[in-house]
């Protein structure tokens, strides 16, 4: 199984501007979750916001449990976030003789929780609108015109939403071991690898599509995906209305997160994906024999509140915006040259 487009794939902007160093320290990496909707107020679980710094996700889930004398699957959260980082993410926790207010003072050495709130139900996963992230890059070359040229091209267009290196595990572990079929697959690995298969084809579509530019336009035969949303609809034929939505960054062409049956795009659009699907034949039987069916996924990301400033002659700072599932090393990955940088999300 190749891992050539779901590990290096093809940019859409332009050749890189120079190298750049990420996460020297954790604090060069800020995500901040963005839930999208307000805690209740009243209900039998309690909504925790929490900063953690160089900690994974399920290692804190598990630290809340142990405060809160829950089981760990008991705690609820929208998504992992990387460890070599600070994050600041939301999680949930039952209801217990501790009230909102006694889960102030939870803390250890790499989180702490500084907010608390009573809520209707467990946090589910995805049950995100996105994330903000405030990023140092260490080691930029790049000139400010050069640097102010390529920012603007990626506001005004948005980027490939390749799902990132980090989806495929170091040095693409997770797509060597969906080549061992699913009853190979250990309980605990099961999810990542199925997900790792689906990404593989995802991303060979999408670098085809970038190849030959039809990854920021729509095609007959594509699935329209509304901006930040997983609602889609078919376009037959493009008109000048939806052709204008879409150079707005409103609507996007999607691709196939692969599962069972045919995608259910049309016309050169299917064939495209059909043809791919067909040169990765191990990874679609994976996800079709574990019974997951036929999904989207936008080929475009659009980078909101994009900003930036120089701090120092080689450092730079960038802000910006993404919608949930998107990869933050993705936008960086149409600038700089990354080296072996690998995201420890997990």
């Amino acid at each position: 199984m190749s891992a050539d487009a779901a590990l290096e794939p093809p940019r859409a902007l332009g050749p890189r501007l120079c190298a750049a160093r990420l996460r020297s320290e954790p604090e060069d990496f800020l995500v901040e979750e963005q839930l999208g909707f307000s805690p209740s107020g009243a209900g039998q679980h309690v909504l925790l916001k929490v900063r953690k710094r160089n900690a994974n996700t399920q290692w804190v889930a598990r630290e809340l449990a142990r405060h809160g004398g829950c089981r760990p699957h008991d705690v609820g959260y929208a998504g992992l976030k990387d460890r070599r980082a600070v994050a600041v993410q939301w999680f949930s926790v039952p209801q217990s003789p501790r009230g909102p207010a006694d889960w102030l003072d939870a803390r250890g050495a790499d989180y702490e929780v500084i907010e608390a709130h009573a809520h209707a139900r467990k946090l589910p996963r995805g049950a995100l609108a996105g994330n903000r992230f405030t990023i140092r890059a260490r080691g930029v070359s790049a000139s400010d015109a050069q640097l102010e040229e390529r920012l603007a091209s990626i506001g005004a267009r948005g980027v490939p939403n390749y799902f990132g290196p980090q989806r495929f595990g170091r040095g693409g572990g997770n797509l060597e071991r969906a080549a061992a079929g699913l009853r190979d697959l250990k309980p605990p690995e099961r999810g990542f690898v199925l997900s790792a298969a689906r990404s593989l084809v995802f991303n060979a579509v999408l670098a085809a599509r970038v190849e030959d530019g039809a990854w920021e336009r729509l095609m007959a035969g594509d699935l329209a995906m509304l901006d930040g949303r997983g609602g889609h609809f078919p376009v037959e034929d493009p008109d000048e209305t939806l052709l204008e939505r879409c150079a707005r960054l409103e609507l996007h062409p999607s691709g196939p997160l692969w599962g069972r049956g045919a995608p259910p795009s049309g016309g050169k659009v299917l064939e495209l994906e059909a043809r791919i699907a067909a040169e990765h034949p191990a990874a679609c039987a994976l996800v079709t024999e574990a019974g997951m069916d036929q999904e989207r996924r936008s080929l475009r990301l659009a980078v909101r509140e994009l900003r930036w400033q120089r701090e120092g002659p080689q450092e730079l700072v960038l802000s910006f915006c993404l919608a949930r599932g998107a990869y933050a090393t993705v936008v960086l990955g149409e600038l700089f040259d990354l080296g072996d940088y690998e995201d420890s999300s997990t």
